[in-house]
């Protein structure tokens, strides 16, 4: 039996763009128009972001309590592959695809109004839904829109959400609960994580400026990816996952980067690959002074100082929940092209290495991977040491 899982088709919305086709070239071209500073989200002052600007889909009427901004960015994600879905269920069975996303922001932007009108009145408006912010929500829509009956889960792990529901997801297919799944997540810009992170001391003063020696925070962005898993061989294969939790803290990382190790060491064990057959690392690179400082120990011990790697988050901030999914997309999208060499998403930062951290290969814009370069890997890792690792190859 092939226990592959390919990922066989993807939609993709956030700063850099909506679909494949603008957020490749924007990704690859080091694109940074998505960096928008934006009132209303902290008190009194302006913050960078990065924001979806194009306008988005209308859920249907008849699903009220799903109309959020978080399900509308997922819409659109899957509007792209709306084909391909209709296809699976055509030839799976409504109840043989199953829904596996993730999300840490739910639909809170369009329920925090509501909630400051209960603090300064006392009672909730009417407009007020709390379905908006259970993170079920989000599965639930994706489930209920295209009509399927079989699992659907929403994952909550904060910034490794989207690609912890890639890796269940894959534990579903080869435990013969589904044929084919809905993967991916979205999250949405809101005052409470970005009040979170700032009562952190956590947010960049511009854009972020990841593993430099001067990196004063991250930026918190939005977005959605969908991909749809099926068994059906197709050009981009799920090779290996890596999931780890090392519980060092409940919001700052082991300084010396254990569990990000063995998160990566662990998916190189699942793909059958040794580190050298790793051609690009796609950093999860928050650009917070901890994050950064271990995650550079941990990629250097593991895969040596010369390691082609970036940190996308400069183009479209810190995407939470959503970023996990984004991250692989951006593999993904690395991966269907059929040259020799492949694209590399650039690393964008000021160029003033921090000594603490041994990286030395960051991407430049239009820089190319090695001549035969198959296999890829990107990290997530969140708050509690949550930490996961994917690598995907071609098929």
């Amino acid at each position: 039996m092939n226990n592959l899982v390919y990922m066989s088709a993807l939609g993709i919305v956030n700063p850099l763009g909506v679909g494949k086709k603008q957020v490749a070239a924007n990704l690859f071209s080091g694109v940074q128009s998505g960096m928008v500073w934006r009132k209303g989200l902290l008190t009194d002052q302006t913050v960078r972001v990065g924001a979806v600007t194009t306008p988005l889909p209308q859920i249907p009427i008849e699903m009220p309590h799903y109309n959020t901004r978080n399900n509308r960015l997922m819409l659109l994600a899957l509007q792209e592959i709306d084909t391909e879905i209709r296809q699976a269920i055509d030839h799976y069975g409504a109840d043989r695809v199953a829904v596996v996303l993730g999300t840490s922001t739910m639909g809170l932007s369009d329920a925090e109004p509501g909630i400051i009108e209960k603090i300064n009145t006392g009672s909730f408006p009417d407009t007020y839904d709390y379905k908006f912010q259970e993170p079920a929500g989000l599965s639930e829509f994706v489930a209920k829109y295209y009509g399927l009956k079989g699992q659907a889960v929403t994952i909550s792990t904060a910034c490794t959400s989207s690609a912890k529901a890639i890796a269940a997801a894959r534990r579903y297919m080869n435990a013969g609960m589904c044929d084919a799944a809905i993967v991916g997540g979205a999250d949405t810009l809101c005052r409470l994580t970005v009040n979170g992170f700032d009562a952190l001391s956590s947010l960049s003063a511009d854009i972020c400026n990841p593993f430099s020696v001067n990196r004063d925070g991250i930026n918190i962005g939005e977005g959605a990816a969908a991909f749809l898993l099926t068994r059906t061989p197709a050009d981009i294969v799920l090779l290996g996952v890596g999931e780890t939790s090392d519980a060092h803290h409940i919001n700052a990382p082991d300084p010396e980067g254990t569990g990000a190790l063995r998160a990566m060491d662990a998916a190189l064990t699942d793909a059958n690959l040794t580190a050298a057959d790793i051609g690009y690392v796609n950093l999860h690179g928050t650009a917070t002074p901890l994050n950064d400082a271990m995650e550079g120990r941990a990629v250097a011990q593991l895969f040596g100082p010369d390691i082609l790697c970036s940190s996308t988050k400069a183009m479209t901030g810190h995407m939470l929940g959503a970023a996990g999914a984004n991250e692989a997309a951006f593999l993904w999208l690395m991966l269907t092209c059929n040259d020799a060499t492949l694209p590399v998403p650039p690393h964008l930062w000021d160029g003033c290495s921090d000594p603490d951290i041994p990286l030395s290969n960051f991407a430049k814009i239009g820089q190319q991977s090695a001549e035969g370069a198959t296999a890829l890997l990107s990290n997530s890792f969140a708050f509690g040491g949550n930490n996961i690792s994917l690598i995907m190859g071609k098929g």
